[in-house]
């Protein structure tokens, strides 16, 4: 694709850029769609979230766009479950540090590591996302990297546009071949806890930029329509996203809360020194598949 920002909207290979007055037929949940309508000048991203069993389509989608929703990867209990973690967690660190001193911003947090809680281990091995991480890799040899998400409160300002990955893997001498150049190194797949709605301060994503080398604009030189891109979905929906993807977070506006808690993997050809994250009590509980994406961050017995 072209370098240049300034061709990324109309680009065809990214989804269609709507008014903020709902998402697409496929969408489950229309409290997200009436949020949105409230919403004066804002923007959605038209997607549509799929079905855990359309496969092969969301393996496309991703490739296309950098990410893929999709509908439901957690069954209720396993949805009450982490969500119940996550606002445990919440409530901790914000009795912790306080909304001026989070680590992403005034009243803006990343989880961080949290593999040590069982709840975010039920995110490693879910039968409705892995078939989707193999068809994107064509393999199931890739490795869990670890567990943990990002959160907003009320008062949360927008965020700056970022990719997760910056650092050069190749160090390429003769600067031919970047990080820019291959296939998704690291995968990230994010859980809404709550319905994303422009109000709440949902996530904002410019498809078709894992493969970009333009540099990401400010939050200053930003146009418009990147700064209110966002992403609004029913709760339980999981983005897929290519972490090189340009997005960041927006302002939360309403009363509540705006967690999504994560689990991320490396591609089968990218190894990195992971953190010893997982407790070897966890890591027993988990399936056999389980234990092997985790086999480089089990802690020692």
């Amino acid at each position: 694709m072209s370098s240049s920002i300034t061709v990324l909207r109309g680009h065809r290979r990214d989804p269609a850029w709507v008014p903020a007055c709902g998402l697409t037929s496929s969408t489950r949940d229309t409290r997200v769609i009436e949020s949105a309508r409230r919403i004066n000048g804002g923007t959605m991203l038209k997607v549509d979230i799929l079905e855990a069993s359309e496969i092969e389509r969301a393996a496309a989608v991703f490739h296309r766009d950098g990410f893929v929703c999709v509908a439901n990867p957690l069954d209720e209990e396993q949805f009450a479950l982490i969500r119940s973690g996550a606002e445990r967690v919440m409530a901790e660190q914000e009795a912790e540090f306080g909304r001026d001193k989070m680590n992403r911003g005034f009243a803006r947090h990343s989880f961080g590591s949290q593999l040590r809680n069982w709840e975010w281990c039920i995110l490693i091995d879910l039968p409705t996302i892995l078939p989707i991480i193999d068809a994107i890799w064509g393999s199931d040899d890739y490795t869990c990297t670890g567990a943990g998400g990002d959160y907003s409160l009320p008062g949360a300002k927008i965020q700056h546009l970022h990719s997760d990955r910056n650092a050069d893997l190749f160090n390429d001498p003769l600067g031919r071949v970047t990080h820019h150049d291959v296939p998704a190194p690291f995968i990230v797949i994010n859980f809404t806890m709550v319905d994303f709605t422009v109000e709440n301060g949902a996530i904002r994503f410019i498809p078709g930029t894992q493969r970009s080398r333009a540099p990401i604009p400010s939050l200053e030189d930003e146009p418009e329509w990147m700064r209110t891109n966002h992403l609004c979905a029913p709760a339980n929906t999981a983005v897929i996203r290519d972490v090189r993807c340009w997005h960041g977070g927006t302002a939360n506006n309403s009363s509540m809360k705006r967690p999504m808690t994560s689990v991320g993997y490396h591609a089968p050809w990218h190894r990195a020194v992971e953190e010893k994250s997982l407790p070897r009590e966890h890591y027993d509980r988990l399936s056999a598949r389980g234990q092997r994406l985790c086999r480089h961050i089990v802690m020692p017995a």
